[in-house]
């Protein structure tokens, strides 16, 4: 059962710590934070629990703080064993070495203490393993265990499966997973759970499971997560949400009053101005930005502004782990009076005093916004200061209904992958060289895991089919058994000596991120492209590199073949694939923002809507003008989509374009345009272009091919929908490359064979292989079965497109309209599909001209 927990009072705690301990609180601290209120006590009495409190807030004191007592208890007594008591899991390396510095502390003074009183006290152990733990280390770690073991999730699936560590991991007593909500919503969280599952039946006594977590919801399932299930029913836990006792203050502000009409340099002037302002008056300023180009581009214009009194640095995932420390050094030490980061500094790296926070774009997510902003202000009672800057008219209304949300603390709901099977065949691997296991025992444990609560028999069976090498098709494209299964006895084990070697060697779920090559026909090389911006592409697609235009032909290995044409307008943005997706509850609330304005416009005066913006958002009197005026102009011009009535727009020039106001979110919003785009093509015999982003899709259709509103309304059955989608992502580099890293994963191909490394570009070619050989002979296979569930769930939005469509005609009528270019609401989309604007200017250029068109039309003068 889940259920809620209390606040203890300081008089309570200290009455189950060790004197010494106790002691030396009081020596240090006047009282307990209010996440150490709702812990201590509860980990004392052998209660898992998880606690969700803003950073700074004493969590990893919380967490460890019973642990400590116990151990200093056991170490008085002279009863501290070679063995681990407490294992900390974090998915960050660099947090672990944070994490040993701040135990290592404490403990010395606890130790201090004792020898004034002269107590003599065993000496506690701490150990750090991750991948990158010298040989060394390991072999001292193996003779003598530390009692707190540091880790990361990848690793305990290692030791797990490691016969003689393994051992000394039976009588845990606390388990300690922290940034809980960075994992959870993706497949190394699936990993952790197998692992925590395998520990737990290894137990000899009770385990108490404490889950650390920045703001996230529900809180129920992350709770579940931790906990995982038993008999079919979660387990026990407390839940403690104490993100309600940090003081926030958000504001949206925007360099520029008019969207439309500034040129590209003076919204650059303005920024960097306007940067610039808030870094001299703060402290430390930490600016978020949304892709690592913007980074770069961010620390170039603000060094140039600031000059050398104001030290400024990148923070960013591409830079080497030397350089990312030597930041983080500067940054403790109040040596920096600004750093600029893209998500890396998101996560709970101690970084220390930072008072204000700057968002550059919006983040997204409301989760996204409170982590990011709750870097500042790092103790408890002092305020997180974030301002979200925008030069964006889009981003203006999204990040205004954005902090409104935030500052209620009304959060987005994460997903959790449901029972990715490639994740399991990996465990399965690692199990069978643990022991000899009967099917039944072994379903048993993996169900406990939380995300694999509803895996079938006959799935897990096909699982073990393809493990144990009973394909034989398979095997002539060197796919070998990993272990032996007697499917009569329903038994499986470890398969030859080589089986442990392979297995620690391929242990992981981030896949092998590369460059591809950009090559014309005539192979020369012409640049790179990130995979993830080459998964996008379908064939005929025209992009812009390095200010050429080239439409893509097709892809060998990690290599994509293109031919260079000119004057032909660009389908696909190069800056697509950093963006981050926009959650879907975000995306209704801005849907009724959008129902609330529609309404107010038809009863409220100018004044009346722009006081009400002022007020309940905080905005400044600019932004709130600049949110009416847009409004109006998409009211006067066309419609206003609502979150009770979807508007789809369309208009022609050179070709057919239908713009659909699907304000879902780019990951839901993928899967309905790829299946409207597939169907539209079967019914018109042609090829449909597809643009899309957070707010909505278009499709592009040949001049004379056109849908009519009949037509149009077809489009939204919700029959079929997943097959057309499976069928939509036949030939398309998504699949190709997503299967790569599955496959990758499920073991079926191997990354390191016995320590001779395997290249992306060899993986990939075996992978085209073998895909094509599992779609023509084994649809149902487990690998590619995986591929479709993590194409559909993960990466796009399956489930929320298949609610929003589900809604259509009940909740949601569609209201098709016609005009003569795209509105207001519309630029954006269109200018995906128009123009590949390289530069800035060329973006503005066409926004400005658009934009007077449309005031022409609705009669309002531009200057006004």
């Amino acid at each position: 059962m889940i259920s809620e927990g209390k606040a203890y009072s300081d008089a309570e705690i200290l009455e189950t710590l060790h004197p010494l301990v106790k002691e030396w609180f009081l020596s240090k601290y006047s009282t307990f934070t209010p996440p150490q209120r709702y812990a201590i006590v509860e980990a004392f009495r052998g209660n898992s629990i998880l606690v969700t409190s803003p950073t700074g807030s004493g969590k990893t004191l919380a967490a460890f703080l019973a642990a400590i007592s116990m151990l200093v208890d056991l170490a008085e007594k002279k009863e501290l064993e070679s063995r681990v008591y407490v294992i900390y899991v974090s998915p960050l390396r660099a947090l672990n070495n944070d994490v040993k510095r701040n135990l290592e502390e404490p403990l010395a003074e606890i130790y201090g203490i004792a020898r004034q009183k002269g107590i003599k006290l065993q000496p506690i152990r701490i150990g750090v393993r991750t991948g990158d733990t010298e040989q060394s280390e390991r072999q001292k770690q193996l003779r003598s265990p530390p009692h707190i073991l540091i880790t990361t999730p990848e690793t305990l699936a290692i030791v797990l499966s490691s016969p003689k560590f393994s051992r000394a991991l039976t009588k845990l007593r606390f388990l300690i997973v922290d940034e809980i909500h960075s994992i959870a919503e993706n497949k190394r969280g699936s990993h952790l759970a197998l692992s925590m599952e395998r520990l737990q039946r290894i137990q000899e006594g009770k385990m108490v499971r404490i889950g650390l977590s920045a703001t996230i919801a529900p809180l129920d399932e992350v709770a579940k997560f931790l906990v995982g299930c038993e008999g079919g029913h979660a387990r026990d836990c407390i839940v403690a949400d104490v993100t309600f006792a940090k003081p926030m203050d958000i504001k949206v502000i925007s360099p520029i009053d008019d969207f439309f009409t500034a040129t590209a340099e003076e919204v650059s002037v303005n920024l960097y101005d306007l940067l610039a302002k808030l870094v001299k008056s703060s402290r430390t300023t930490l600016i978020f930005t949304n892709t690592r180009s913007a980074t770069e581009r961010v620390v170039y214009y603000l060094k140039k502004k600031l000059g050398k009194d104001f030290p400024v640095k990148a923070h960013h995932s591409s830079l080497s782990k030397e350089v990312r420390l030597d930041v983080e050094e500067d940054l403790k030490h109040g040596r920096l009076r600004c750093v600029v980061s893209s998500t890396s500094l998101e996560l709970g790296i101690d970084i220390g005093y930072i008072d204000l926070v700057v968002l550059l774009g919006s983040p997204k997510s409301i989760n996204r916004a409170l982590q990011r902003i709750g870097r500042s202000g790092h103790r408890l009672d002092e305020t997180s200061t974030g301002r979200i800057i925008v030069v964006d008219q889009d981003d203006l209304v999204e990040c205004t209904v954005l902090a409104g949300e935030a500052i209620e603390r009304r959060l987005d709901r994460i997903e959790i992958p449901q029972k990715p099977l490639d994740v399991l065949c990996q465990h399965v691997a690692g199990m069978a060289i643990e022991k000899r296991w009967s099917v039944d025992e072994a379903l048993t444990v993996i169900r406990q895991a939380y995300p694999y609560r509803n895996l079938s028999k006959s799935e897990f069976i096909e699982v073990l089919r393809y493990l144990s090498g009973s394909y034989s098709e398979l095997e002539k494209k060197r796919v070998y058994g990993k272990i032996w299964f007697d499917e009569k006895e329903e038994v499986f084990g470890r398969r030859g000596k080589l089986a442990r070697p392979i297995y620690y060697l391929n242990v992981g779920t981030i896949p092998d991120e590369v460059a591809i090559s950009v090559i014309t026909k005539d192979k020369r090389r012409v640049g790179k492209v990130e995979e993830e911006f080459a998964e996008r592409l379908v064939k005929g697609d025209i992009f812009v590199l390095a200010g050429r235009t080239f439409r893509f032909l097709h892809s060998k290995g990690m290599s994509i073949i293109v031919e260079e044409v000119e004057g032909e307008k660009p389908t696909v943005p190069s800056w697509f694939s950093e963006q981050l997706p926009l959650s879907y509850d975000l995306a209704l609330r801005i849907q009724r923002f959008r129902g609330k304005m529609k309404s107010m416009l038809e009863s409220w005066s100018e004044t009346e809507i722009i006081g009400w913006l002022t007020e309940e958002y905080s905005l400044e009197r600019n932004a709130a003008t600049a949110i009416y005026r847009y409004f109006l102009e998409q009211k006067l011009f066309s419609e206003i989509p609502t979150d009770r009535e979807l508007i789809v727009e369309k208009f022609e020039e050179d070709r057919n374009y239908y713009v659909f106001h699907t304000l879902i979110g780019r990951k839901a919003n993928s899967a309905i345009s790829r299946v409207f785009a597939y169907r539209a093509g079967l019914k018109k015999d042609c090829n449909v272009q597809i643009a899309l982003n957070d707010n909505g899709f278009m499709l592009i259709l040949p001049l004379t091919k056109v849908l009519r509103d009949r037509e149009i309304i077809e489009l939204f059955s919700v029959e079929s929908f997943k097959e057309h989608l499976i069928k939509a992502l036949d030939r398309t580099e998504i699949l190709r490359r997503r299967f790569r890293h599955v496959a990758v994963r499920s073991m079926m191909i191997l990354r390191n064979y016995l320590g001779r490394e395997k290249s992306v570009w060899r993986q990939q070619l075996n992978a085209d292989t073998l895909l094509r050989l599992l779609k023509r002979n084994f649809p149902e296979f487990p690998v590619l079965k995986e591929t479709y569930r993590e194409i559909m769930e993960d990466s796009m939005d399956l489930k929320n497109a298949l609610d929003y469509l589900e809604r259509i005609g009940s909740e949601v009528k569609v209201k098709i309209t016609r005009t003569p270019y795209p509105s207001p609401f519309a630029f954006n989309i269109y200018m995906l599909g128009e123009e590949d604007v390289v530069l800035m200017e060329d973006r503005r250029k066409v926004l400005k001209a658009l934009h007077e068109k449309i005031l022409q039309i609705i009669g309002q003068d531009v200057t006004q």
